[in-house]
């Protein structure tokens, strides 16, 4: 660079620093660091910490005696290295210590944070901690793999099945164990999903043996990296949140840990909890929110590097799509480099299964795609999806962004169907509005539309789908169908709101009807946790921090409701078994799936030739009754029989000819070997 060009970007980096990110300056000078060891590199002779900081004039390393309080005990300037880096090796044995970092810039120093790489922490994640990561593993943690989850026949080796093969079940730590009657011990921790053995006082199993019996086959846990809404100083005080408020993403949430000062203790205990599901079949599933930060001019990344890792307006100030006071700039090649590196160690560290991505839509598809095509390498049956969409409006082109509209264009990542969500039970927006499980007339192609997995059938009017006016996916393992999570009203909640004038008998087939869509659908099907026993959140809508009594599972709620809980793990069962109900290829969906065009209003009835997918089932008949009469379906030939009928799973042996009839809000299967 020669001395005049280096002027020019020394005084463009001042104005800068004067006004703020904004037109002035470019994001494309920033310098970009390809090495991988940003962050802390410890051994027992001595740690070496590397930093990204381009516009910091000053940095200095600091260390404190304990995870909160005090003021620093030694502070250590950092030599400016290559690309925007500053870096520090201390000699001797740190391991224990706790550290953070602060940079001059503008003519003041600004707050001392742990580096966006921490991968320990101390309480509250305020200050980094140096271990020794290999003291972290439980014991065989190098024998732990992760299970097979399907019984499809043919994979590769080492293909333990395939998108479509997955059940994912929506679980927050705190919820499954918390209930003073859940029977486990180690109550709202990482450690309470990893007891075996646990009953309720009624009889029936909890926490992961209940997701074991289930037979659900991924545990999507809602936030469990280092959030920043609850208190880690006061374990013992009420609090709650579900965490899509980041602080630090490399380090596993300290108040679901025994220990929240020892950085070393949440790290051993998540990966506990992820080999007790491991050992039970069952693969982990991380909701990630790279989208924004809890924090904005006073985050992690903007204590170090200010303004560069989010979005901002033409006016300079914060861009806003995640509705959370900033969106992150994916785009950008340190924030990709953040993300990816974030996410090949969790899977290489954690042995995490996949990811789940909040408000996905604010990320570009570029770095979703560079994202898959890297831990696809790692774990070639990783799971990947998110929302495709956002809370707010994003400078960045919707053509550039992993929206749903775009879901075509990503690689192996599934989007959520709210198509198929609000078609079965009504707009979560409009809390008294209808869906087809419920009643209202007009929902039958939304829901042909999420049978399909929103891939193109010849059958689908697309015009009359609630939202989608076209097919937006290749293939069926890029949709995900659901009817609720843990946004919005939970699934029995909403039913109670919009049909007041249903008995609870009646509501509850509804219920049933909808998880019934929902796992006899193609694409990837997704349930929130309770759901099979009619879990109730009281009417609250959205229980983002609204504690334990609205939140916590009820484990009584499953023996109240044994018949759907049976009927939820039978349909799940049979699912896993068929691959009539897992088709991997649209083309197949749009040749193989025949829709009754004479099924009256309320009524979605289809055919699905198994016998050209290698299913047992050679045909295979599904009934959706949406209306409030029952239906006389006719059938063809004689000699059906009968897997259920009217939300029931009957027994073995029962057969029907020319006509079925199928009761208001209810399922009927049938097929022909």
């Amino acid at each position: 660079m020669t001395a005049l060009r280096k002027s020019i970007l020394i005084f463009l980096l001042m104005v800068q620093g004067m006004f703020g990110f904004s037109q002035f300056f470019s994001t494309e000078h920033y310098p970009v660091y390809a090495g991988n060891d940003l962050g802390l590199k410890y051994s027992a002779s001595s740690s070496s910490f590397r930093i990204w900081s381009p516009t910091a004039e000053k940095v200095e390393l600091l260390f404190y005696s304990s995870s909160l309080g005090n003021e620093h005990r030694e502070s250590l300037p950092m030599e400016k290295a290559e690309n925007g880096t500053w870096v520090k090796t201390v000699l001797g044995n740190k391991k224990g210590s706790y550290y953070a970092f602060r940079i001059f810039t503008k003519g003041r120093w600004l707050h001392e944070v742990p580096d966006p790489y921490a991968k320990a922490v101390g309480t509250n994640g305020k200050r980094a901690v140096v271990v020794d990561i290999n003291e972290t593993n439980p014991k065989d943690w190098a024998k732990d793999k992760s299970p097979v989850f399907s019984s499809r026949k043919g994979l590769k080796p080492g293909i333990g099945g395939l998108p479509v093969d997955a059940v994912i079940y929506e679980l927050h730590v705190r919820d499954a164990s918390i209930d003073p009657q859940s029977g486990i011990k180690a109550k709202g921790k990482f450690l309470g999903l990893a007891e075996s053995g646990t009953v309720h006082p009624s009889g029936v199993k909890t926490g992961l043996d209940h997701l074991k019996e289930l037979g659900v086959t991924h545990i999507h846990l809602l936030p469990s990296y280092d959030f920043f809404s609850v208190d880690e100083s006061r374990p013992d005080s009420a609090q709650y949140n579900w965490g899509y408020d980041p602080l630090n993403y490399n380090t596993p949430e300290g108040s679901y840990a025994s220990n929240s000062a020892d950085g070393k203790t949440r790290i051993k205990e998540f990966k506990q909890m992820v080999q007790a599901m491991h050992n039970k079949g069952l693969r982990v599933v991380m909701d990630v929110v790279y989208n924004h930060t809890m924090l904005t001019e006073n985050s992690y990344f903007n204590q170090l590097v200010p303004g560069y890792y989010y979005r901002q307006k033409e006016d300079g100030s914060f861009s806003n799509a995640s509705a959370c006071g900033n969106e992150t700039a994916s785009e950008r090649p340190m924030m990709r480099k953040f993300m990816l590196e974030s996410l090949e160690y969790w899977v290489k560290e954690f042995h995490v299964d996949g990811f789940r991505f909040d408000l996905m839509g604010i990320h570009d598809i570029e770095t979703m795609n560079q994202i898959s095509a890297s831990l696809y390498k790692i774990k070639p049956d990783i799971l990947l999806y998110g929302e495709g969409w956002t809370a707010g409006s994003s400078p960045i082109p919707d053509s550039l962004r992993a929206l749903k509209k775009n879901a075509y264009q990503l690689d192996r990542i599934a989007v959520f169907s709210d198509d198929i969500r609000d078609g079965i039970k009504g707009s979560v927006f409009e809390h008294e509005d209808k869906g087809f499980a419920s009643g209202k007339k007009g929902m039958e192609e939304s829901i042909k539309f999420g049978v399909t997995a929103a891939c193109r059938h010849p059958q689908v009017d697309y015009s009359k789908v609630n939202y989608s006016k076209g097919p937006y996916a290749n293939e069926p393992s890029q949709v995900i169908s659901y009817c609720e999570c843990h946004d919005n009203h939970v699934l029995w909640d909403k039913l109670v709101i919009s049909n007041k004038k249903d008995d609870a008998l009646l509501r509850k087939e509804m219920h049933k009807l909808s998880l019934s869509i929902v796992l006899t659908s193609q694409g990837i099907s997704f349930l929130h946790a309770g759901t099979e026993f009619l879990r109730s959140k009281k009417g609250v809508e959205n229980s983002f921090n609204a504690g334990d009594s609205i939140n916590t599972i009820d484990w009584n709620l499953k023996s109240k409701h044994k018949d759907v809980f049976e009927y939820v793990k039978n349909l799940i069962a049979m699912r896993s078994k068929h691959p009539a109900f897992r088709m991997t290829k649209a083309s197949e969906i749009a040749a193989l799936i025949k829709f009754d065009e004479n099924a009256g209003t309320g009524v979605v009835a289809y055919t699905i030739d198994g016998a050209k997918l290698g299913d047992e089932w050679k045909s295979i008949q599904v009934i959706l009754n949406g209306s409030t009469k029952a239906v006389d379906q006719s059938i063809t030939g004689s000699s059906w029989n009968v897997f259920s009928n009217n939300n029931r799973v009957l027994k073995a042996g029962e057969t029907v000819s020319n006509q079925i009839r199928v009761n208001p809000f209810s399922m009927a299967i049938l097929y022909k070997k």
